[in-house]
């Protein structure tokens, strides 16, 4: 992906002294600080998943540069909770809305008990500021009472669920490596870096198109200018299983997802969406929805200022309107 933009040379470089195999000191505090956390990890079928776990500040401890503890536990119907055993993959992205400052953490499963698992640190590394809007987090253990039933998604999603990413200006996208999921059980890879990551996208409300599509609902999703890691992109590429975490910052309802995407480079869907560099394809094809499930109060909201020179589909459409 990176020699397609021509930035292979440079980014091998960057990428050697950006991407570290433990948790530098200040990490490790900044972790502990953050009310929630973004997990990926794989099902046993293969498929990817995006989670969000909650708890109150110190609920993230590393006790040593390798080892990082999470003192919590999937939200009831979160398949993530199926998905935490030894040696398992999984991938983590720390954020600090309030800042807009994003971590990743990537690694194995070395323990779990009934209160909190520990991961193996294998990769660790900082991302930029940009498209993240600034909202400030505060966990309330009070708010874990609004929390209803899961709800089941199919292929096509309920209106609900529609209309959450339909409005949405943030959704976070898990995916894995090849080597992560060989033998179908979500154990592969040897700790070499094949692994799961996962990652934040982030837009105009309106930024996510979902479409009626041959086998469900499709979503269409612009990809701006970023870092040009493509750890995202590298991974569809041999990969095209993906999972996406979308919240609702006023309920709480967490929407999460599993599909196939893939990239789009070209074409006139791309040249409609105003600072797109490329487009993402998420086919559903299977999903929960956790009604209240987030035990967060987001506070205040402030728009990334890079989101100035991009648009949304409703927009592209009426670009597109004759006149």
């Amino acid at each position: 992906m990176q020699q397609r933009v021509g930035v292979r040379e440079q980014l091998e470089r960057a990428g050697r002294s950006m991407i570290k195999d433990s948790l530098p000191e200040p990490l490790r505090d900044w972790l502990a600080a953050l009310p929630f956390l973004l997990v990926g990890s794989i099902d046993s079928e293969g498929r990817v998943w995006a989670s969000v776990l909650a708890g109150e500040p110190g609920f993230i401890r590393a006790p040593s540069p390798r080892l990082l503890t999470i003192h919590a536990q999937p939200a009831a119907g979160d398949p993530l909770a199926h998905q935490l055993g030894p040696g398992a993959p999984l991938g983590l992205l720390g954020m600090q809305l309030e800042t807009r400052r994003r971590y990743r953490v990537n690694g194995r499963i070395a323990s779990r008990d009934d209160t909190s698992f520990s991961l193996a640190v294998e990769q660790s590394f900082g991302n930029c500021k940009q498209y993240i809007q600034a909202r400030e987090p505060h966990y309330d253990p009070a708010l874990l009472g609004r929390a209803r039933p899961a709800l089941v998604e199919g292929p096509s999603l309920s209106t609900r669920a529609s209309e959450l990413l339909a409005h949405t200006d943030t959704f976070f996208i898990a995916t894995a490596s090849a080597a992560a999921v060989e033998g179908g059980d979500g154990q592969g890879g040897d700790g070499d870096g094949e692994g799961v990551d996962v990652s934040h996208r982030g837009g105009r409300p309106g930024f996510v198109r979902v479409a009626p599509s041959p086998t469900g609902t499709r979503l269409t999703v612009p990809d701006f200018r970023g870092n040009f890691v493509f750890n995202t992109f590298g991974n569809l590429e041999v990969n095209p299983h993906a999972g996406l975490a979308c919240i609702d910052f006023d309920t709480g309802d967490t929407l999460l997802l599993t599909g196939l995407a893939r990239a789009t480079w070209d074409g006139p869907e791309l040249a409609s969406f105003e600072g797109a560099d490329r487009l993402l394809t998420f086919d559903v094809t299977a999903g929960v929805l956790l009604p209240g499930a987030l035990p967060i109060q987001f506070r205040g909201y402030s728009p990334s200022p890079d989101l100035l020179e991009t648009g949304t589909w409703d927009e592209a459409a009426r670009q597109a309107e004759p006149t």
